[in-house]
Formats: structure tokens, sequence, C-alpha cells
């Protein structure tokens, strides 16, 4: 359906005025990306000529949207911001407090029951302040921005890193923590360092056994987990242009896992169809008013290495159906190579689940084509090895999809049809078995597969493919199944072969629902009542971090010098933990319970400098706590990989972390420290995080002078007497700066509003 019309035309309505006072300012072509960018400055028309990774700017999105798990941090933190209601477009959707076990209605009810009083909050707390709600089992909240709100030109950011999936649209759509949708909400300026640019060229067609999954598990597996941090990725060409709107959708998605800060593809005739199927038509036409604007000019893709920071080229005619992993999404490896490689690794071979759907893959297209393998597997007397879970996008998706017949012919195949949600994507997965901890693999069609990510258990290896390609290898049961070339025995003891997957990019007699699952909030909410109870374990309203002590920091403790990888799922798990996600304190008792132990290899085990003993992580950092000492956290590369859930950089500030030190950062994790009033420093030397030592105390100096630029020097006083010096860097602005000294940005927030 059609929402905001008259934001979205005002939107428009400026585009001419604010692209030609940027090209007067840049002098060069403009990629869509700095179109996009250059439209939303919070100053109105751009006056200067932005440096990309470098100049910090201040923007103004479009709109909000919220998840349920980080809603509730966000609606409490904007609860304290002083105002009657949002000033921009807001939503909350309730997706991934519904775990994944019996069915779609058993678990639904479930949910519904056990999470009860986190719904009643949300949906209240959207009502007072003018938030549109989304029901448990509406839908996955990327799936159903996609559906009804995202919008070619429009910049919008949400508490999740896969809202980057808008970008399917032509949108400019970032994953924040909940303390930036806090600002935006509140009416204030949204502060982004202007991206590097990255592009994508894309020609041929992709034909066969290959999907637009297939793009961006090979851009992966080119630029790494964090080779896109710091960029828009911007895809164009005529292979760009061939792809779905559904299928932009689930390449921008994917690209949270290189670490761009989004993805989009200019506006086409797949996203004009797109609005049009999903009730959009007065957008579609408005858009086309301005088309010129809204991919870039013809002079960037003709001389593309002129214009973007890096290039990538990729010919879909000759892409090749891949599977990435395990336990990391930019493992790259083409089907056609996968027994080699999991005979050399130890993989397991025997497939034990498929997994169709989270916000990447859970489009109608994707069911459909999926669907297309189902039928001839029951067609051609082929019984399925693995088991089999579907999670559809939305419940316009799944209504019109039981009504074409897609999920009967699942159910054919024994599969198990889960709720509209999240599900095993993100850890909220009731696995039968997985408490054994056995070895095992797994294929799903999801965007990350780190360790423990799906069902809890370490050795789970799980691989990340396309819908298609993950139904003929549950299918088949056995990971290194190729279905370009290999045959499967029937019941019948026939060599039968899979065909190509086929499927409608948009439903031949148009969507479908009885009830979307929406609720528009009050006009007037002043009346509502947002009660949380005081003995809630679900719910605690926050009170402000306290301001900084105005000297350096001294005497603080190493609490944990995490080894490897350390992603938002190390720092702050999900899971079970995420009935925590509205209670600060509670869910502060999985702090860093992830993350690998330096010292002794061990999880959730390190020593106690006030005791000697070892025990878990937040059990040592509330002993600190209570004895008023603060401490520190050392990391590796790209810490904080992953989502954007801001738990990871509020856990260790209400506990008492005063600084996390690391050889570099994932954007999303590092903004949301400092905006918590975190310090976020990154070693001047990398080679000088193997100068940490286990009993190691540390003072933080320079911070009376703290500076845009300006190192800070550590000392290191060890155990044995003698001490180090060491620089730290920092990429705190001014204006975070003061984030720091009020104690948080919400601080400086509530102080304005009261004035």
């Amino acid at each position: 359906m059609a929402f905001d019309v008259d934001m979205i035309k005002k939107v428009y309505s400026r585009y001419d005025e604010r692209i030609a006072a940027a090209r007067q300012v840049v002098n060069k072509p403009l990629t869509l990306s700095e179109k996009i960018l250059y439209a939303h400055l919070w100053d109105g028309n751009a006056t200067e000529d932005y440096k990309r990774g470098v100049s910090y700017v201040d923007f103004a999105p479009d709109r909000v949207a919220m998840q349920d798990a980080t809603a509730q941090m966000a609606l409490l933190q904007f609860m304290q911001a002083g105002r009657p209601k949002v000033a921009v477009p807001s939503t909350v959707h309730c997706d991934h407090l519904i775990q994944a076990k019996e069915g779609a209605d058993k678990d639904l009810a479930r949910a519904k029951n056990e999470s009860s009083e986190v719904f009643n909050f949300l949906s209240s707390v959207s009502n007072k302040y003018g938030i549109g709600f989304w029901k448990p089992g509406a839908g996955i909240i990327h799936q159903v921005v996609l559906e009804n709100y995202a919008f070619p030109g429009g910049m919008m950011i949400g508490t999740d890193s896969h809202t980057v999936n808008a970008g399917g649209l032509g949108m400019v759509a970032i994953g924040v923590g909940g303390a930036d949708a806090c600002d935006v909400m509140a009416g204030l300026p949204w502060e982004l360092k202007f991206p590097k640019l990255i592009g994508v060229k894309l020609t041929g067609k992709l034909s066969g056994w290959a999907a637009a999954k297939d793009v961006i598990l090979k851009v992966a597996g080119i630029l790494t987990v964090k080779g896109g941090t710091g960029a828009i990725v911007e895809y164009f060409g005529e292979g760009a242009e061939s792809l779905s709107c559904t299928g932009k959708g689930t390449i921008c998605n994917m690209g949270a896992e290189i670490g761009a800060t989004t993805s989009t593809f200019g506006y086409d005739s797949s996203m004009e169809r797109y609005l049009r199927a999903t009730g959009r038509a007065e957008v579609a036409d408005a858009a086309n008013t301005i088309k010129q604007h809204l991919t870039a000019d013809a002079e960037v893709y003709a001389n593309p290495e002129q214009y973007f920071d890096q290039l990538i080229e990729i010919n879909l005619s000759e892409l090749e159906p891949s599977l990435n992993g395990p336990f990391t999404p930019d493992l790259y490896t083409p089907v056609s190579r996968m027994r080699e490689e999991a005979d050399k690794n130890g993989w397991p071979l025997k497939v034990e689940w498929g997994l169709i759907g989270s916000c990447t893959n859970s489009s109608y297209e994707d069911l459909s084509r999926a669907a297309s393998i189902a039928k001839q597997a029951v067609d051609k007397g082929l019984i399925t090895k693995a088991e089999f879970g579907i999670n559809p996008g939305s419940e316009q998706v799944r209504f019109t999809a039981d009504r074409d017949g897609l999920l009967k012919t699942f159910e054919d195949l024994n599969a198990t049809i889960f709720t509209n949600a999240c599900g095993p994507c993100i850890g909220m997965w009731d696995r039968v078995g997985a408490d054994k901890q056995e070895k095992n693999t797994i294929v799903h069609s999801f965007n990350r597969n780190f360790a423990k990510r799906a069902d809890g258990n370490p050795n789970t290896y799980a691989f990340v493919a396309s819908p298609e390609l993950v139904a003929a290898i549950a299918i088949s049961g056995d990971l290194g199944f190729n279905p370009v070339t290999d045959t499967l025995t029937n019941s019948r003891g026939e060599q039968v072969k899979l065909d190509p997957p086929v499927g409608d990019e948009l439903p031949t007699k148009g969507f479908a629902v009885d009830d979307p699952g929406y609720q528009a909030p009050a006009a007037d909410g002043s009346a509502v009542v947002v009660d949380v109870a005081p003995t809630s374990d679900r719910l605690q309203l926050l009170e402000p971090f306290a301001a900084w002590e105005g000297t350096d920091l001294k005497g603080l403790k190493l609490l944990i010098k995490a080894k490897g990888k350390c992603t938002t799922d190390h720092i702050s798990m999900a899971g079970p933990w995420l009935k925590y996600r509205g209670h600060l304190d509670n869910i502060s008792n999985n702090m860093l319970i992830g993350a690998v132990n330096f010292f002794n290899e061990k999880t959730d085990n390190v020593q106690n400098q006030l005791t000697g003993e070892y025990g878990p992580v937040p059990a040592t950092q509330r002993d600190y706590k209570a004895h008023g000492i603060g401490s520190i956290v050392v990391g590796d590369e790209n810490y904080g990989e992953g989502s954007s859930r801001e738990h990871a950089a509020m856990e260790p500030r209400h506990l008492g972390v005063r600084a996390v030190l690391v050889k570099s950062f994932a954007r999303i994790h590092e903004t949301n420290l400092k905006k918590q009033g975190m310090l976020g420093l990154t070693f001047a030397n990398k080679d000088d995080y193997n100068k940490i030592q286990e009993n190691d105390t540390i003072d933080i100096l320079g911070l009376t002078t703290f500076a845009p630029g300006k190192p800070l020097t550590l000392v290191l006083h060890h155990a044995d007497g003698t001490q180090e010096e060491i620089l730290a860097n920092h990429t705190y602005n001014a204006q975070q700066i003061e984030w720091f000294k009020a104690g948080g940005a919400l601080n400086i927030i509530r102080k304005n509003q009261v004035k």
C-alpha cells in the first residue's frame, strides 16, 4: 500500500534545485549516490564539495524504521527526548521475537503470549508518538519496507544493519544504532562521514541456476567482510537493469556483510513494475517526473573508473551459482568446486537442514523460483534428504504464495512453513538436538553464518546460497551436489536431473492479502499511557549515563583482549537473549560472552584482577564496577562487524567499561560507541596489540585536550612493574567529543529539549 505520498512528492519537488546546486560546487558529473546524498543535506542546497571518506556531513533522512528487538532501546531513549511526536515518518516491525519451532500458527501464538509485554509496549509507544506499528506476523522489516515505504531517490535510516535492503528500490538506506534513530525522530540532523564510492558494473544476464544472490556472494568474495567499510556500493550497467527489483534488494541487503554503508541501484523499469504491483502507482508516476535524477549522469557510467574510488566488473552471463561459508559470509565457493573444498577442509557433506527466507531472500520471486525446484522433486519422485524450512517475508507474500499454490508445493516435500519473521536467520530457532553441539552442515538463503548464529551450536557449518540452490541441495542432502551437472536417484531407482529454476518476478494474478498486520497511530497520542512495570524483567526505563569526570582515565583494568573475529553477535548475542533487548541490566549479562580470550583461547572466561580467579566476562566487569574501577576492552580487526545492535555498545557502557581499543572498527559499532559516550580507539601501530598483557592496568592520557585528529596516549602498567606507552588514534570530530564529555549524545538532546 502507499504511505507518505505527500512526503515523497515533497522530496522530489526539491530535486531539481538540489542537484543543480550540487553540480555547481562539485563541478563534475554525479553518481546516483552523490545525487541522493546532496539532495538530503540538512542545510539545504550544497555549498561545498564534500570529500569522500573525510568530511562529516549532516543529513536529513526521510524516514526511520525499527525492528522489535532494537526498537525497544531506541524508543526508550526517544521517550527521554521530550518530544510529543516523531519528526519524520517512522515505523516499528515485530519480526525478531518469534521463535521458529513447530510452524507458523503455533510459533506465532506462543510468541504473542511470551512477549506480550514487549509487543504491548511497542504498540502503545508507537500509538503515542505517531509511529506506524506492524504487528507480530506482519512480516520481516526489510521486506515490509520494500513493499510499502521504500522509494527511488529517498534516504532512510533503520535500527538494523540490513536496512540497506531498500537500495533495491533506489534508496540510500543505512543501518544505524537506536541513538541515531532517536536523533532523527527528535528532529535533529543525522551525521555521517561522506562515503567513498565503489562501482559495480554488471554486464550480461543471469541464466540457468545463477541468481541475484550469486552476485552479492561473488562481490563478498572479492571485497571480504570489511572491503566495503565507509563506502556506498553503486550497481549499474545492462546487467543491473536486467535484474528484478527484489533481486536488487537481495544484493543490497547482503551488502551489509561487506561492511558497506549501503548499496543502491538506479531507478529503472523493474522498480516501476514493483511499485505498481505493490499498490504505489502514484509513487511510480512521481518518480517518472524526475527519473533523470534517479540514476547517475550518463558520463559516470560511460567512464566509471573516473568517478568511483574502486570499480568491479561482473559478467552475469558467466556467473556460476555458489555458496559462501562456513562461519563467514565472504568465503566464496562456486558450486562446481564445493565437493573438492569440503573434502579438503573437512566440512561435513551431509546436509541436515535447508532454510529459505530471512530479509535477504523471502520475496514472492524467491519463493516462486525455489518452489519450481520443489515441484520438480515431487513430480520426479524425489524424496527430500534434509529437513526443510520456509520463512515468507511478509503476510502479503505469504497470502499470495498460498493462493498460488507455492506453499503447498513446499509442504508436499514435508517442509515446515514458519512465521513471516526472521526466525533461524537471527538465532530464533528452537532446533531439536542443537544442544548436543554435534558437527553438522546446514544451507540457507540468509545473509550471515557466523558460528552459533542460527542454532547456537558452534559446530554447525552454515553455508549461504540462493533459495533455489538451497532447495536443490536440501533435496539431495549433499553439500557437494551440483544441480548444473549432477543427477539424483528417485524413489523408483531412476537417475533424474533437476531443470534450472523458473519463477515469476511478480505474481501474475497480483498481490493479495486479507490483513497485512498494520496499526496506524493515534492522530493525537497525548492521552496514551506507556506503562513499564518497575518489576519487569523484559523492560526497564533508562537512566542517563554519567558525564565525563573531566580528567584523564587512570587505573583501568584490562577486561578482555579479544582474539580474531568479534562481531556484535560475540559482544551481545541474539537468540534467547532477544527477550531482554528492552532491559539494559538483564541483557548486560551476555556482554562479550562469545568473544575469544586471547590469553586462554576460551569464551566467557577472563581473569579478575581483583581476585586472580577466572570467571564470566559480565560477572568480572560487575565486580570492577562494584569497586568503582573502570576497564578497557581490546579487540582485533573489524571489531563490531555485523548487526547494528547498539546493545553491544550500551552494555559495556552500563557495566563500567570506559574504552574499546582495537585494530579497526566496523562503521556502525564505532558510531554506537561514540553515541553512548564511550571511547572507541584504534592502535596507531597495529602491532601494539601484542603489547597488551593479561594483567595490565591502563591509563588513557590526553583527554583534557581531546581534539579531532590528535592521538591519545595509553600507558600500559604490566604486572611485573614495567610500563610501556603506545599511541591510539580516533575519528572523533568536535561534535562527537561533546557526546563523550556529556556522557552520551542523548544527554545533549535531553538538555536542549528542556531549554
